[in-house]
């Protein structure tokens, strides 16, 4: 399943009168990025990005062409840079947006962007309305670490569990028998 990351900008604030401005963006490979890269990034507006893969480009065509390399191996060296491209076209937005003082709110699982909105809507809004626990506490199952400072009795750690008598754990049903 895909993984939308959702963010918000900070100006406008995160309440329920901004979430018209919220942005999913998808994580994984962007067909589009990779086969018309300079049209998806005039069209998400990515100007560092564009202007970073202009010169790029230009750099690896010239240099490539200065050391003798055919056609071939400069058609190579262009499609893998476009295969980066389409890699790294959702880390390329979430940077943009994160220099453009935005912030992530929430991480998202969900097969198509409406189901993404909807899980994240239907969760944020539970939230927002106090419906729901802390989503930023996690529970380990085990007590928290402790010093051993003398004086203090809740510094002291939990003892283990007792081993069962008589018993012995591992491959070995008995002790001292044969492999």
């Amino acid at each position: 399943m895909p993984v939308y990351t959702v963010h918000a900008p900070v100006t406008g604030g995160a309440d329920l009168a901004a979430t018209d401005k919220f942005t999913f963006v998808r994580d994984g490979f962007h067909f589009w990025a990779a086969a018309l890269s300079v049209i998806w990034l005039a069209w998400h507006r990515l100007w560092l990005a564009l202007i970073g893969w202009i010169v790029v480009s230009v750099v690896v065509q010239l240099g490539m062409a200065a050391l003798g390399a055919g056609w071939a191996a400069i058609v190579i060296a262009d499609l893998l840079i476009a295969l980066l491209m389409g890699f790294e076209a959702a880390s390329l937005r979430r940077w943009t947006l994160s220099r453009r003082k935005w912030r992530q709110l929430d991480i998202v699982v969900a097969d198509d962007e409406e189901a993404a909105e909807r899980r994240f809507f239907d969760r944020w809004t539970a939230i927002q309305r106090g419906l729901v626990n802390d989503q930023y506490s996690v529970d380990r199952g085990a007590p928290p670490p402790t010093r051993n400072i003398p004086g203090q009795p809740f510094s002291k750690p939990p003892p283990p569990p007792p081993l069962p008598q008589g018993e012995i754990i591992g491959l070995f049903p008995e002790p001292g028998g044969s492999r």
